[in-house]
């Protein structure tokens, strides 16, 4: 049993907007420091940054228009705690406390990862959808039941019938649809919005990785100051997340989908 949402869910665009500015500030300081959480819906955002890049208000809008449309944008920027900066000055070391365990993708999460993209790529509007053994629900705004139903007869479409969705219906919340992010794998934190010292997205992205090489259930715990995890350095581990984030496209590219 597995749900996704696509990219246009309010949530997905919170995840996306905050990707968005961890893209920024690596794209104009080396290794910055970030924690963004943005809250959106109902014609506001509202974002607060811990960052060690000083975000130029006029570039958060830009991203905030780009990606979410002419929305109130509400910033706070505050420097990042000064002993979480000490922790990483010298060195790589782990930047926060967390559990992860990663978990081998199911043939059932995978096919519903490839449905949901499918349905997107012709509506690229807010949807969601759940696979529950042979059980297929489509909610998917802006598109005909009758359109759907011809090439998912057997599918439940929209069974409140036709909707708008969007952030005029609903919130969006940073890192809210972890399930539809991770599957059945588990974080003690969340993906988006956050720089690659962080161990939410460096160590959530290598236990699930190594999770589907391994075929094998991967739990790992860590902590702030941390040098080795899982038998390796910690600067190790961020420079395959840095890969993996690189092949994606980037945070905000990250951000659309998750880690399937």
């Amino acid at each position: 049993m597995i749900e996704k949402v696509n990219p246009s869910h309010p949530d997905k665009v919170a995840d996306r907007i905050a990707g968005a500015l961890v893209d920024l500030a690596y794209l104009n300081a080396e290794n910055p420091r970030c924690a963004i959480e943005v809250l959106l819906g109902h014609g506001d955002c509202h974002i607060i940054a811990e960052t060690s890049y000083h975000y130029d208000e006029a570039e958060v809008k830009e991203v905030v228009r780009r990606i979410a449309g002419d929305l109130r944008v509400d910033l706070k920027i505050v420097p990042q705690d000064r002993f979480l900066a000490d922790n990483q000055s010298q060195r790589i070391r782990c930047g926060d406390n967390g559990i992860f365990k990663g978990v081998p993708l199911s043939d059932e999460q995978r096919k519903l990862s490839k449905i949901a993209r499918d349905i997107y790529s012709k509506y690229p509007y807010d949807g969601k959808y759940i696979l529950a053994e042979d059980k297929l629900i489509i909610c998917q705004s802006h598109a005909k039941s009758f359109d759907l139903a011809k090439e998912y007869p057997d599918a439940v479409i929209n069974p409140l019938g036709d909707w708008s969705g969007g952030s005029d219906v609903d919130s969006g919340c940073t890192n809210r649809k972890l399930g539809s992010d991770m599957a059945d794998s588990v974080t003690g934190g969340g993906l988006h919005g956050k720089d690659l010292s962080k161990a939410d997205v460096s160590v959530n992205i290598y236990a699930f990785l190594k999770a589907q090489k391994t075929n094998q259930v991967v739990s790992l715990y860590c902590a702030i100051g941390d040098e080795m995890i899982d038998g390796r350095p910690y600067g190790e581990i961020v420079e395959i997340a840095r890969d993996y984030i690189k092949e994606q496209g980037g945070f905000e590219e990250f951000a659309k989908w998750g880690l399937f």
